[in-house]
Formats: C-alpha cells, structure tokens, sequence
C-alpha cells in the first residue's frame, strides 16, 4: 500500500503569520492562518481537513461494508464535525461527530444500524483518531 504525505509550511508568528499545505498528488492545496482556525478568517484548517478525511474514509468504508453484506448503497453522504475546544495546556479535539445517510435499497434501518455501528469502529481513519469521543447518526436516505 502507498503511503500519502502531506507538506505544509508556517511563516510567521501565530496570530500575524500564515501558512499554506499542499498534497504530494497536487489534488488538495490551500492557506491557513490564526483566524481561519480560531476565527472565522478565510483559508481553511488542520481540524477542517481532518473532518475531511473522516468522512471521506468513512463514506468508502461504509459502502464497502455495504456492499459486502450484499447492499450496494446508490450513495452514503457523511458529515464529521471536528470539535476544537481550549483546554488545559492549549487546544483539544475531544470530539467528532459522523452524520451519515445512506440510499440502499432493499436494506432495513435493523441491519443498516448494525452495518454502521461496526464502520464505525473498523474505519482506518476512525481507528487512528480512537483516542476522542466519535459519535456516530446513521440513517437511510
């Protein structure tokens, strides 16, 4: 399996600095700054991207998971929301929260529940962010 890379490079200092990512496939690039983590400035952020991860990773894994059981989903949406909170020492992500539908037919809101409830845990990026709280609302579409 290929292993992804990311780089991304700050310039300044926090609050009057910048900085800028970019993947090594070229297909994901942007700028973040102080405000557009901790306010609502333009750019985007470390939490933001990782909510993308999230539920991309899940939305694929679900429909494998899916599909496996013999459901192949016409489409599976997922929303995370990565919460950022001030913490003791900093700054912490305690929680995320997967919103996900689901167009299957054929399936019963039973089996889906349990389909997802087991993504949930099994997904590689869900697994790699086991140590906070990640809930999950699944429903069929």
């Amino acid at each position: 399996m290929p292993t992804r890379n990311a780089d991304a490079t700050w310039n300044g200092a926090l609050r009057d600095g910048n900085g800028s990512f970019k993947t090594s496939s070229g297909a994901v690039e942007g700028a973040y700054s102080f405000s557009s983590r901790f306010e609502d400035g333009s750019g985007t952020n470390p939490e933001e991207l990782i909510a993308a991860a999230h539920a991309a990773c899940f939305s694929m894994a679900l429909a494998n998971e899916l599909g496996s059981a013999g459901h192949v989903p016409e489409s599976v949406s997922t929303t995370a929301k990565v919460h950022l909170e001030k913490a003791e020492g900093g700054f912490a992500i305690p929680k995320i929260e997967l919103i996900t539908r689901a167009k299957v037919d054929g399936l019963d809101d039973a089996e889906f529940q349990e389909i997802a409830t087991a993504t949930s845990k099994a997904c590689p990026v869900s697994k790699a962010l086991a140590a906070i709280e990640i809930t999950l609302d699944a429903s069929l579409a």
